[in-house]
């Protein structure tokens, strides 16, 4: 009797809560191999969503991303004695990227926050994003801790600089200088724009991709300060050595920047190879120049003088000719290329900003009817 007193009881105060308009927030936790950390940070962030009820309604989605050590069992364990609290599996670790879509697909918020469970980020970010996004109407809010008023405790320096430097790279590759942070995953999401979007990325590449997509249609993205403090990933054996795998890490983040500005990746090494073609190219016009004022007005091959100047240049320096013709047909050829991703760019934007379009209409239209 008394279970069946507080189920009622709960379902009132959810009436209640929708009735009163408090937007439903949805934080996805995605987790692999977390068993050590799990139990004490889903009990944090559990806490703190609590304190936040008399402005919010809320529900923790906790992605399983095909753990080995027991997390699994131990999120289920947390989620039966709680409200709130949802465990999804994935049968085996199928990476970031494919949590935070499986998460997604399972949100019914109105607004979605992704999460570390390390809690790198401490739980008081969300509140500061969540008014944020109310307040502003954003699409998308990030937490930054290399904006300023951000900072960072305990992280090591080579992960600092990877990350900060990863950064500035996308950030330049985007043509957006005022993003600070493009690899974060601790955001706040309207969630309805973020169903809109068609996501393919599979690890930490999603999170660039995101932004990427926002900003083809036209998201207004934002950015509150933040503090990245790694102070217990040293505490009783936390830290995971799997938490940053730097060469792949780099090598996803030259992907992102390419997704934002293929051209470049063709420009940049056509120019370099274009200046470098200068150097062999004077040596021929110096040599060739020097050979014409050798050669007679009436000699030369068929009566002209500079064919012969060239003839000449060629057998006192005929790796100046075979360098320079390289390099500048390589250029031409990366120039060529850097034109056609220009072009190709521009018509996946059209066609993602049209198809999203027709998704979210079509998407309406279901409701509605």
């Amino acid at each position: 009797m008394i279970g069946a007193t507080s189920t009622v009881e709960m379902i009132n105060d959810r009436k209640k809560d929708y009735c009163e308009g408090k937007p439903l927030v949805s934080i996805v936790v995605p987790a692999y191999n977390e068993a050590g950390v799990l139990r004490e940070n889903l009990n944090k962030l559990y806490e703190y969503m609590k304190s936040l009820q008399k402005d919010y309604r809320w529900e923790i989605i906790v992605v399983n991303d095909g753990s080995t050590d027991g997390t699994g069992d131990i999120a289920e364990a947390f989620a039966r004695t709680r409200d709130n609290i949802r465990v999804i599996h994935h049968v085996t670790n199928f990476r970031l990227g494919q949590a935070l879509r499986t998460g997604f697909n399972h949100c019914q918020g109105d607004y979605v926050v992704t999460m570390d469970l390390d809690l790198s980020y401490s739980p008081d970010h969300i509140e500061r994003m969540l008014s944020t996004i109310r307040q502003t109407g954003a699409q998308i809010v990030m937490a930054s801790p290399y904006m300023p008023g951000g900072r960072t405790s305990n992280v090591p320096l080579l992960r600092r600089l990877l990350s900060k430097w990863a950064n500035r790279f996308l950030a330049a590759a985007a043509h957006h200088g005022n993003f600070s942070t493009l690899t974060s995953m601790v955001r706040a999401y309207d969630a309805n724009f973020l169903k809109s979007l068609n996501l393919k990325a599979m690890d930490v590449d999603i999170n660039p991709e995101i932004i990427y997509k926002g900003m083809i249609l036209r998201a207004r993205i934002l950015e509150i300060p933040a503090h990245l403090d790694w102070s217990d990933q040293k505490k009783e054996g936390k830290e995971r050595s799997s938490s940053i795998r730097i060469l792949k890490t780099i090598v996803s983040y030259l992907l992102s920047g390419f997704i934002f500005r293929p051209f470049m990746f063709f420009i940049l090494p056509g120019v370099a190879l274009m200046l470098l073609s200068l150097y062999p190219f004077f040596w021929v016009f110096y040599h060739t120049y020097n050979e014409l004022q050798k050669i007679p007005p009436s000699v030369g091959f068929f009566g002209i003088p500079l064919s012969g100047a060239i003839a000449g240049a060629f057998r006192l320096s005929p790796h100046s000719f075979v360098v320079g013709g390289i390099t500048l047909m390589l250029a031409i050829q990366l120039f060529s290329l850097g034109f056609l991703a220009l072009q190709n760019k521009r018509y996946f934007e059209e066609f993602f900003h049209l198809g999203s379009t027709i998704y979210k209409f079509n998407k309406e239209n279901r409701v509605n009817s």
